[in-house]
């Protein structure tokens, strides 16, 4: 097949790829096909690549549009053999293309993490360290999102070993923060601090992208607010919302969204659900204020400024999708939950020195058993002082006891007396 009629075929598809998909998908086909075993002179050789990369990309594209992944994957092990005759610099740009069209198809983690393995093993037997490296940070990226783990471990240590020794500052950083993410998923915070110190130490020798920056201040934010510390954990967030709010103008709402949901968090963690309004008049965060997931944060916020658990569970059953999909609000709406629930529990018995158990889980409108399990777990964290009377179903509540200061007074008192009898005796012994 000459150049022309290359080119000509590949118009003819993409005139066609709206009205007739299927037709232009048996032109793209023909091309990838016949241009491959294309011979000519040199010009018309660079063409046919053209041409097959461009048929290439419109194939991935249409599947993408059709959510066919499985057509998507053999897309990507058709561009082998033009991969191999193109430079490798290309190569990676193209099959990164290809990779991201999986992204819009629904339940394809499954089908993109096979492709990755098949085009790990095939980048390491053409000896394509860089784009290996590539695929394998793609793949731990996965097994993160679906929750693999330990394999995404294992895959990162040899990673980091490989990357150590070609001294690849960006890739290492990119690795390094997905070890800080994936130890976070265990539960190994110490481990997850170090790596993102790590990724940060890479980072500083580098010029890091804003994107990757972005990152880097969200994973240090959601540390802090682990260990409570949701003031540094604002001032983090607060700097990914500018970095991601200047990379974008998507009005849905895109990268932006989920440091904005957070900031709010931790204005709603820090006992300042007042200031969620204010913050959500800023100029940068006004186009995401409309959006549900914004708005499930201030029902949230709504709730825990009136210090209503009514109200706050009526935000968990609405919400339930945006609250409940993300692992970090989860995790500290569950903790607030449970002061709230404290907060109103010690509301409802101060007026009391003896309680029914029921009365209180009608007041709070929680399950006996439930306001029973959290009331024993406050009298043995001694934030209320009392018994629960099983056999009555009644609470008995004491006076917190104020120690005698006296005692300990008296004990300072002796001591400070025996320093000064020793230091007598000493000057004694000294002058006899």
């Amino acid at each position: 097949m000459s150049a022309a009629t290359a080119t000509h075929m590949l118009q003819e598809a993409q005139a066609a790829q709206a009205t007739d998909p299927k037709r232009a998908e048996q032109l793209y086909r023909q091309i990838l096909e016949t241009s491959a075993q294309a011979q000519g002179s040199l010009a018309d050789r660079e063409q046919n690549l053209r041409d097959q990369e461009t048929a290439l990309i419109k194939l991935g594209g249409l599947y993408r549009d059709n959510r066919d992944a499985n057509g998507l994957a053999q897309v990507i092990l058709l561009s082998r053999s033009f991969m191999s005759s193109t430079a490798k610099a290309k190569t990676a740009k193209l099959i990164r293309t290809l990779l991201d069209f999986f992204t819009p198809i629904p339940n394809s983690s499954d089908t993109q993490m096979r492709v990755l393995r098949e085009n790990i093993e095939w980048a390491r037997s053409e000896k394509r360290v860089f784009l290996k490296h590539s695929l394998e940070t793609r793949l731990v990226g996965l097994q993160l999102e679906t929750n693999q783990y330990k394999p995404a471990l294992s895959l990162i240590e040899g990673l980091l070993t490989e990357l150590k020794r070609l001294d690849d500052k960006m890739v290492l950083t990119e690795v390094h923060l997905l070890e800080s993410r994936v130890c976070r998923g265990i539960g190994n915070m110490p481990k997850s601090k170090a790596a993102l110190t790590s990724a940060r130490t890479a980072a500083n020798s580098i010029y890091c992208p804003p994107h990757l920056q972005a990152q880097l201040d969200l994973q240090s934010g959601i540390l802090h607010a682990e260990d409570k510390d949701y003031s540094t954990a604002y001032s983090y967030f607060f700097e990914t919302f500018e970095n991601l709010s200047g990379q974008e103008e998507n009005s849905e709402g895109g990268k932006a969204l989920t440091p904005l949901k957070y900031m709010l968090l931790c204005k709603i963690m820090l006992n300042l659900p007042e200031d969620v309004t204010s913050l959500l008049s800023h100029k940068l965060a006004l186009k995401y204020a409309q959006l549900r997931e914004v708005e499930c944060m201030r029902a949230v916020a709504r709730a825990h400024q009136n210090r209503n658990l009514a109200d706050f569970e009526k935000a968990l059953r609405d919400y339930q999708n945006e609250l409940s999909s993300d692992p970090t609000i989860r995790t500290h709406l569950a903790a607030l939950y449970d002061t709230l629930l404290e907060q109103n529990l010690l509301r409802i018995v101060e007026p009391y020195s003896d309680v029914e158990v029921e009365h209180i889980a009608e007041q709070v409108k929680q399950g006996r058993q439930n306001v029973e399990a959290k009331l024993s777990q406050m009298i043995l964290d001694k934030v209320l002082h009392g018994v629960l009377d099983q056999g009555r179903g009644c609470l008995l509540i004491f006076d917190q006891a104020h120690g005698d200061a006296t005692y300990e007074a008296s004990i300072q008192t002796l001591a400070q007396v025996g320093k000064v009898v020793d230091s007598l005796y000493d000057k004694a012994t000294k002058i006899a």
